[in-house]
């Protein structure tokens, strides 16, 4: 084994072997009906809301991928963190009561509201693209770099014992109690993760480090800054963060069924919008925990680390104490499982339900089942070969933000057009569909090395991928604004709990609300936001 015990080997398999035990027994005694299972019945309050939407966003993705970012680059990958905040600030304010009030219960649900069934049929064709490519084969290459460091296997290798174990864990305990399972690994991946932050600055005096005059001198240029300038070399700037972050950030957290489906079973309105805001508040931490230990890795590990992806499993390594060690990389690869699992089981509804049974509606549940599992053996077989291509990216962090350019524009604009311009129709937004994602398609293409090594936008043409989605989202709007005005406008009485009465109407108060809540709220996480960038931007 690479640098773990047996001690460490039986902590992995007991805490895995625990895991699925609690995942058998929740699903067990839980209902089978559709509603319970992807909705909680819809009576999910906003604690239990905010905690689930922060934990199926954190993931072996985000602790592997922000550490070696850290490592690479410094605090400035955090923005990607705080301005999660203000991402979750819109979903509260703006998406959220649209989402509730409709009763929907997937989001091409609510496009088909909006608009018309193709534009269901579309988005739900992007997000499985998005469930294949990103959520499972980055999330596989993630967990390859796990147990390539601590058990020493080949990351190919390693890429079909997770997979087989995945199918397996799915098969065996079901997706009802991966809501439980993943709070479980989530609170335990939080908690082990402020613990090796602790364990890495008290390691810090060892190495000469006593102050933080001392520290910055031991870092980068600019990597314990969070604002960008032109001494770093992340590829983002000013113009990215605020032109390129809400493009991604509205569609993952606005638009993603795996994110927002927490939201769709909230008990009232007030639930599904303070739920976000929780979430919010929680989202400032992982600059702290995530990031910054990928920062002192490079302090302290610097000439041992060659791989940045292996900060996060040399901190543990060389940090942590037996026992400790070992139940961090056992929640590092449950929480792995479980999300590829998730995604699976998304991508197997998104074929059977939202295109196969509304084209064959005469198909039956068996046959519904079938294409499910078809869809998600299919889809994990390429999500194999497509992983080991995510080496090619500077961090597994960086290739998420790089393929969600090729996705996220064209459906944020479909969605924030949507609800902000009533003259959008069907036509606008199915052209849009497809004209953003062929203009992403080909982005992607001329700037991933598949042959060679230079990166022909990004570093021949000096366009970050930030501002590639920027552009491309630019171009969507184009298309979208185009489109709609050439062609008959929609029936307005059809999409009238789909729009906006007004562009400020967000900020009114509920009916039988004292206090606009919500909105005091969010004030409150953007003077909170404001202090930190001045603080340590």
């Amino acid at each position: 084994m690479n640098g773990i015990s047996i001690i460490d080997i039986l902590v992995i398999i007991f805490y895995i072997l625990g895991i699925l035990f609690i995942g058998l027994r929740v699903a067990r005694n839980q209902s089978q009906s559709s509603d319970s299972y992807f909705l909680a019945g819809r009576t999910l309050k906003w604690p239990v809301i905010g905690a689930a939407l922060f934990a199926s966003n954190i993931s072996t993705v985000h602790l592997v991928g922000l550490a070696a970012s850290g490592f690479n680059d410094g605090l400035v990958w955090g923005n990607f963190e705080l301005l999660a905040v203000l991402t979750l600030i819109v979903l509260s304010l703006i998406f959220a009561p649209f989402y509730y009030r409709n009763k929907i219960s997937t989001l091409p649900e609510f496009l088909e509201k909006r608009y018309n069934s193709s534009a269901r049929t579309w988005m739900a064709f992007l997000a499985l693209l998005g469930a294949l490519f990103m959520h499972i084969g980055v999330s596989l290459y993630a967990g390859a770099v796990v147990f390539e460091h601590f058990f020493g296997l080949n990351v190919y290798l390693s890429i079909f014992v997770i997979s087989l174990i995945t199918t397996i864990y799915t098969v065996i305990g079901g997706l009802q109690s991966v809501v439980i399972t993943e709070t479980i690994q989530t609170v335990i991946l939080i908690g082990g993760a402020i613990i090796l932050t602790v364990f890495a600055i008290l390691a810090l005096p060892d190495h000469g480090i006593n102050n933080l005059a001392t520290l910055k001198n031991s870092v980068k240029p600019e990597q314990l800054k969070l604002l960008p300038s032109s001494a770093n070399t992340s590829g983002l700037s000013w113009q990215s963060l605020v032109l390129g972050y809400p493009v991604i950030g509205i569609w993952y957290w606005c638009a993603d069924q795996t994110i927002v489906q927490r939201v769709l079973g909230a008990k009232t309105l007030g639930d599904a919008k303070l739920g976000p805001l929780f979430a919010a508040f929680i989202k400032i931490l992982p600059v702290f925990i995530l990031v910054l230990p990928g920062v002192l890795g490079y302090v302290l590990f610097k000439d041992i680390i060659t791989d940045a992806n292996d900060t996060f499993p040399v901190l543990i390594t060389q940090l942590l104490p037996t026992g400790l060690k070992g139940l961090m990389a056992a929640a590092l690869l449950a929480a792995l499982m479980s999300t590829i699992a998730a995604a699976l089981n998304s991508a197997g509804t998104l074929v059977s339900i939202d295109i196969v049974k509304r084209n064959r509606p005469q198909i039956s549940d068996r046959q519904e089942i079938l294409i499910g599992r078809i869809t998600a053996i299919v889809v994990m077989l390429i999500a194999i070969a497509w992983s080991p291509l995510i080496a090619k990216f500077n961090s597994i962090f960086e290739a998420i933000n790089i393929l969600l350019t090729v996705i996220s524009p064209p459906i944020t604009t479909v969605f924030v057009l949507g609800l902000f311009w009533k003259r959008g129709n069907y036509q606008g937004a199915i052209a849009t569909f497809i004209g953003g994602f062929l203009l992403g398609l080909v982005t992607f293409l001329i700037d991933f090395p598949i042959v060679g090594e230079t990166k022909v936008i990004t570093e021949t043409w000096g366009v970050p991928f930030m501002m590639q989605a920027w552009w491309l989202f630019v171009c969507s709007c184009l298309i979208y604004f185009v489109t709609s005005l050439a062609t008959p406008p929609p029936d307005y009485n059809k999409i009238k709990n789909c729009t906006l009465s007004s562009p400020l109407a967000f900020f009114k108060k509920e009916e039988g609300e004292r206090l606009n809540t919500p909105v005091i709220l969010a004030s409150l996480l953007i003077f909170i936001l404001t202090i930190l960038y001045i603080t340590i931007g």
